[in-house]
Formats: structure tokens, C-alpha cells, sequence
């Protein structure tokens, strides 16, 4: 078949672009280039990754092109995390970076351009069937990025391959690198925001949206303890960086915009940092929308572990009761709801 390769200069997309070069597929490598500004204090990578994704192309001898999406990254990605950050959650600029950009635009150009199939070198598995095509757990456990893909259409998947998926392992990939003599077999691996670089979250803010409003910081009994510096900078269950010393430590327990006040506590058992159920709503079903009373698993952030569940559906979203509590659940970021090592979905918390 005829596949375009995501080659980010990374060395799980230079091994997927080799895996599908050797089972004899048509392999052109494309480089995204969806940020390329400099901020304050960090330099983008992307001439870097550019340049070593490239170099990969040219040591597996296949055609190499750039699709340049920085604009509809900044439109649908960027101005998505700045927004929700505006109104108090905590978005994933991951998650709707893979709906927007990875698998839908990259995806129609790809197309256009005659290919069959996109590969990208993610940590997860696509099962095709007679019926169309689903997402699974990756093989190591580790590593999986499902939770980052749950938003992408089944139709998507139909045209997508994900070679890394099946590696037992992150060393098996990079041995894999190693003995095709990648030039990326020891690159470390991407930090930050993703296509941004490693600039954290709280100075990206800063920059794109300027210093906040200072506000009160508010303990479990409401006597104030501290100022914050803006409340779109916290999040619930947050420990670090809170600015208020001695004592017990403080966790994030919620934020009112319109107060701009942050509440906290010492108390690890508060109840308002646990809940045995969670509301969610832009839900998206990737092959069928769940059976209510059927037992699934969740998992609520990234590396979470996994929850027994039942889902109960509604008409502008579902409600999830958990088999037990979990702390810190965020308005804004994503749960994704499982199956054994089936994706079958999942929604933005409410």
C-alpha cells in the first residue's frame, strides 16, 4: 500500500517508517510542521526535528515532504487550550491535537495525495475488521497513548497503522533504531506541550495571555492563607507550586474564575478532591456508544489507573459511577472509557 509516514525527528515514527519499509508497503515520510515560535527562554525544536526526521527519509530512501499546519494547529489546537484555560479547566491540547491535526488534516492531505493508508509511530494498536476498525491498549503498558487518541473517528482508524503499538517495549524500539543504524536510535524523548517544546504550561500561558490577576487563596475552612498569581495556572488535586510554606502540604481542591479565588486543603481525604462519579460531555463513541450497566474500565488522566465503571447515557453526554473513589477528576481534562484493551470512547469532564 501507499502510506505517508508522521515523521516527527523522533525515534518511534523513524521505526515505524522502517517496520512498514520491510513488510514492502509504498513509504513517503512527512514532516508536520505545526509551531516553529521561539518563546522566552526556549527554543522550539522543530528545525531540529525537521532536520533529523529528514536525514531519517534519506537513510531509508524514500520521498520526503512538509506539510506546513501551523496555522490550523494555532486555530484548532492552540486557541482550544487557551480558551478552556480562560474559563477555568484543564484542557488537552494532546488529545485534540490527534483529532484535529495527526487525523483528520494530515490525514485528507494525505489522501489527496494519493495515499492509502497514514502510519504514525504512537504507542497504541488498530485492529482492522470486516466491519471497520478499532483501537486497542498498546502491547507495553507503559507507553500506551490511547488516552490521547480516543477522539479519533473510526473512518480514521480504517486508514491508519501503528506499528509501534505491538513493540513489548520502548528498549525494543530503540534497539530496533539502533540496528537499522537510525540516526535517531538514541534521541531522547519530547517533553512539553506537544509540538511546542518543553516550555511548561504556566510560562506558555504567560506568554500568550499575559500575567494574571493575583486573587485570594482560600483553605478548607475558608479563612484566606495566600495570594496566587492567577487562577487559570492551577488545577485540581495540584500540590506543587502553590507558594505557601510550612505545615502540611496543600492540594488544589477548585477555583471560582469569576472570584478569581483558589480553594485548597491539607486534607488528603477531603472529600471535595475525591468522587465516585463524573459527568461527561462532547463525548465521542469510536465504533458504538457504550450499554448502560455493562461493566467497563476508566481511566481519568494520562497513566491513571484503570476503574471499573458503568455508564449511564444522557442526551447531552453520559454520567460514569465508579466501582470506587478517585482523586483529583478535572473539569476539562478527558476520562476514557475501556474494554479489556478496547477503546470504546470517552468525553471531557464536566
Amino acid at each position: 500500500m501507499k502510506v505517508y509516514v508522521g515523521l516527527s525527528g523522533g525515534v518511534d515514527s523513524s521505526v515505524t517508517a522502517a517496520k512498514l519499509i520491510e513488510q514492502g508497503h509504498d513509504v513517503t515520510g512527512v514532516y508536520m510542521k505545526n509551531w516553529s515560535q521561539d518563546l522566552p527562554g526556549f527554543d522550539c525544536p522543530w528545525r531540529e526535528d525537521y532536520r533529523d526526521a529528514k536525514r531519517v527519509a534519506v537513510d531509508l530512501g524514500i520521498p520526503f515532504e512538509l506539510f506546513d499546519f501551523e496555522t490550523e494547529y494555532r486555530q484548532r489546537v492552540v486557541n482550544y487550550m487557551l480558551d478552556g484555560y480562560k474559563q477555568g479547566l484543564t484542557p488537552n491540547p494532546d488529545i485534540m491535537c490527534n483529532q484535529e491535526i495527526k487525523f483528520r488534516l494530515f490525514l485528507e492531505v494525505a489522501l489527496s495525495k494519493g495515499a492509502e493508508m497514514i502510519a504514525t509511530g504512537h504507542y497504541a494498536r488498530v485492529i482492522h475488521t470486516k466491519e471497520g476498525a478499532e483501537l486497542h491498549m498498546a502491547a507495553d503498558a507503559n507507553k500506551d497513548q490511547t488516552y490521547f487518541l480516543y477522539r479519533v473517528t473510526e473512518d480514521a482508524l480504517r486508514h491508519s497503522l501503528m506499528p509501534i503499538g505491538d513493540f513489548p517495549d520502548k528498549q525494543s524500539v530503540r534497539a530496533e533504531a539502533a540496528r537499522l543504524g537510525l540516526a535517531t536510535a538514541q534521541k531522547k524523548d519530547s517533553q512539553g506541550i506537544c509540538f511546542v517544546g518543553k516550555v511548561g504550561i504556566k510560562e506558555f500561558l504567560l506568554h500568550e495571555l499575559g500575567p494574571q490577576q493575583p486573587g485570594t487563596v482560600l483553605d478548607q475552612h475558608g479563612v484566606a492563607i495566600g495570594e496566587h498569581e492567577g487562577a487559570i495556572f492551577y488545577t485540581i488535586g495540584q500540590r506543587q507550586g502553590l507558594g505557601i510554606g510550612g505545615g502540611l502540604p496543600y492540594y488544589v481542591t477548585g477555583k471560582d474564575m469569576a472570584k478569581n479565588e483558589v480553594y485548597v486543603t491539607t486534607d488528603i481525604q477531603d472529600t471535595a478532591l475525591w468522587r465516585n462519579a463524573l459527568r461527561l460531555q462532547q463525548v465521542h463513541w469510536i465504533n458504538a456508544a457504550p450499554t448502560e450497566q455493562k461493566k467497563y474500565q476508566i481511566r481519568t488522566r494520562h497513566r491513571a489507573e484503570l476503574v471499573g465503571c458503568t455508564v449511564e447515557m444522557a442526551e447531552n453526554g453520559a454520567t460514569i459511577r465508579l466501582n470506587e473513589q478517585v482523586r483529583a477528576i478535572t473539569p476539562g481534562q478527558s476520562a476514557v472509557l475501556y474494554e479489556g484493551t478496547r477503546v470504546v470512547g470517552g468525553g471531557i469532564v464536566v
